[in-house]
């Protein structure tokens, strides 16, 4: 970490004078502010911009106003359909299959769920300070970086925010905290009183109805009020705000009375006095619609300040007027949790933690200067395109290797000289995007690609392939992926296939593995890798595995060893009350480590690090069959300085 650290320094001095000279040579905007607003699970047909077939039940009028000074993209996607994959996607620029970071909550040791008989595949919990990341780029561009709300990409103090290139992080959950103790959804309100953490605002905003004709007003949200501080904290300079809203995953409630009673009376129904599921069909929840519509709220106060606000580096200019601003959400929208009908992405299939178009496509808005108005494009985009787009937008530069590694592609075009077509880095235009999700059940466990008006799903489960044909020249055709064209469209299949294979080798993605013990009918089993003996030298800090020999052959393997944040020094409990002091429980994660294979694939070495708290391997057979050797915890005494005898360990079998 300090060595990347102290190179991106050094360049950033460089950097910084050549800017300033280009910025003399140039009649352009000296270094445009860049804002994301990222919304949390909010889906396509969430928001008043599309409206295919029903119009959309949430009201959201600042996201419908903000769309006629922006590019509506309707083909925008999500890197991944959950939460964490497209935060580390969008922040690093690379796909989930290159960092494995295609699933949320990872650095776990592999195992299979109780009603599976397959492994998912170990992924990471987040980005690591090897990764470069969007904010580290635009610092050392002359940048103010902050991050206001969500992180999700790793909990460990050297993966925080700021070890990402953040100046400024507020992490908190503001409004969309939700009820605890005694409290629910239905008598935890937001009020005028002055010690409420919550209060609700002097202002009045929308909605406007007869019995609230000036409006209604708003619970204290330190998110929305963090961002906005930011801004006018950094105005002096350029700077970039990440505002990636806790909004609108669960839990689905509102602190806004008020709100809450307009959705209900919308909706046609009775203000809830219990609080239970609800449970009716399509989007007729009124505690979503309220989440929603504070989201767009949050949003419009975002614009009014940076419209209200006199750019100080580019006179007679507004910093709505010299500031970049991209809205859209980390996934398609959640449909359902346990009993409760959260919202419906018709007609698109399915949602969050689905690669359907329900989990993956996402609203999504762009404007800024010299990008055209009230335009709608149908180009395909993916969220992995922000990183390279945006530094061609500040006229920024990063080191070479940093550069050719994104994979996303610089859209500017369509942006800056109204396009169509988004154009890979050889010239050509863009055919496809991809997608990897395994995890889950035969519904969820699935590779996709989306080339042209064609779909293709590969599932890992049973091995099938799934075509669907979304448009047809040009115009709506199925959408909804009902009609699987895979028999009699042969020959798309091929191709695309081809083309998810090619995807699938160059990436180097994890794919699901089979758990022995739920295979015990196949022959297969019998021939599984063995462990006969497994060795740990606490003085080179060097394991040394030795397999059977006559058994199925390795083809990967990989050592998993725990690290975690160092462990705060406690205070004593109070003897008089005998009151104890709880242990903050400490954060830890487990980390791939590479091992070096004999020719004979039947002796494994790897080195454990200094800062391990326990070590395993993980080895995977030529039928797909997860191995797991025993994972050793080390104790105080095995470190270098105090221990250097060898310890041995027979695995048991």
């Amino acid at each position: 970490m300090n060595t990347k650290k102290n190179f991106l320094g050094l360049l950033l001095i460089t950097l910084l004078f050549s800017s300033y000279i280009n910025s003399q040579n140039s009649n352009d905007l000296i270094k445009p502010n860049i804002i994301i607003f990222y919304a949390d699970d909010l889906g396509w047909q969430d928001v008043q911009l599309n409206d295919l077939d029903k119009p959309c039940a949430w009201d959201t009028p600042n996201i419908k106003a903000f769309a006629k000074d922006a590019v509506n993209f309707t083909n925008g996607y999500s890197p991944a359909p959950t939460c964490g994959p497209s935060r580390a996607a969008l922040l690093s620029g690379l796909h989930p299959a290159k960092t494995g970071i295609t699933q949320v909550s990872g650095g776990k040791i592999p195992k299979a769920d109780r009603s599976s008989k397959y492994i998912s595949p170990y992924f990471p919990s987040g980005l690591m300070p090897e990764h470069f990341t969007i904010a580290e780029a635009l610092k050392m561009n002359g940048y103010k970086t902050g991050h206001v709300g969500k992180w999700h990409v790793g909990h460990l103090k050297i993966q925080n925010s700021k070890n990402q290139g953040f100046d400024f992080a507020h992490e908190s959950r503001g409004a969309h905290q939700g009820p605890k103790g005694k409290n629910n959804r239905v008598n935890f309100f937001a009020t005028h009183n002055k010690n409420d953490k919550y209060r609700l605002s002097q202002e009045k905003y929308f909605p406007f109805t007869k019995e609230s004709p000036n409006g209604i007003s708003y619970p204290n949200d330190e998110v929305t009020e963090n961002a906005l501080q930011f801004i006018k904290n950094n105005k002096e300079e350029p700077f970039f705000l990440y505002l990636a809203h806790w909004m609108v995953h669960y839990p689905i409630h509102s602190k806004n009375k008020e709100l809450l009673q307009y959705y209900c009376d919308k909706l046609g129904m009775d203000f809830p006095t219990e609080d239970v599921p609800m449970t009716a069909k399509g989007q007729n929840n009124p505690y979503f619609g309220a989440m929603v519509t504070t989201l767009d709220w949050s949003l419009g106060r975002v614009l009014d300040l940076l419209k209200k606000t006199d750019d100080p580096r580019n006179p007679g200019k507004k910093l709505y007027e010299t500031t970049y601003i991209i809205f859209s959400s980390d996934n398609g929208g959640a449909e359902q949790r346990k009993t409760e009908i959260i919202s419906d992405n018709a007609p698109l299939d399915k949602g969050k933690k689905y690669t359907e178009e329900g989990g993956i496509r996402v609203p999504m808005l762009i404007s800024g200067p010299n990008i055209s108005k009230g335009k709608t494009k149908d180009v395909l985009i993916n969220q992995l395109d922000y990183f390279p787009t945006i530094l061609n937008l500040t006229n920024s530069q990063i080191p070479a290797d940093y550069y050719s590694d994104l994979d996303g592609l610089d859209f500017s075009n369509v942006l800056l000289n109204n396009e169509n077509t988004v154009k890979n880095k050889d010239g050509k235009p863009r055919e496809d995007l991809w997608w990897h999700y395994p995890y889950g059940d035969e519904t969820k466990n699935q590779t996709a690609i989306r080339s042209g008006d064609y779909k293709l799903y590969k599932n890992f489960i049973t091995g099938n392939y799934v075509l669907h044909r979304l448009y047809k020249n040009g115009k709506r055709y199925d959408l909804e992926e009902k009609y699987d064209l895979a028999k009699k469209e042969p020959n798309v299949v091929k191709v695309l296939s081809k083309k998810l294979e090619n995807y699938l080798k160059d990436y180097d993605a994890d794919l699901p593995y089979k758990e022995p013990s739920r295979f015990k009918n196949e022959s297969d089993v019998a021939f599984i890798p063995v462990i006969t003996n497994d060795y740990f030298d606490a003085e080179t800090r060097k394991v040394s595995i030795q397999l059977n020999k006559g058994k199925s052959k390795v083809f990967e393997s990989y050592a998993l060893v725990k690290i975690a944040d160092k462990a705060k020094k406690t205070k004593k409990g109070n003897k008089k009350t005998k009151k104890k002091v709880k242990k903050k429980k400490v954060k830890s994660t487990y980390i791939k480590v590479p091992v070096e294979a004999s020719s004979n694939r039947l002796n494994y070495t790897f080195t454990v690090p200094k800062e391990a708290q326990e070590f395993g391997i993980i080895l995977i057979d030529e039928n797909r069959f997860m191995v797991k050797g025993k994972f050793h915890k080390l104790t105080s005494s095995e470190t270098p300085k105090k221990e250097k005898r060898r310890k041995k360990v027979k695995k048991k079998q």
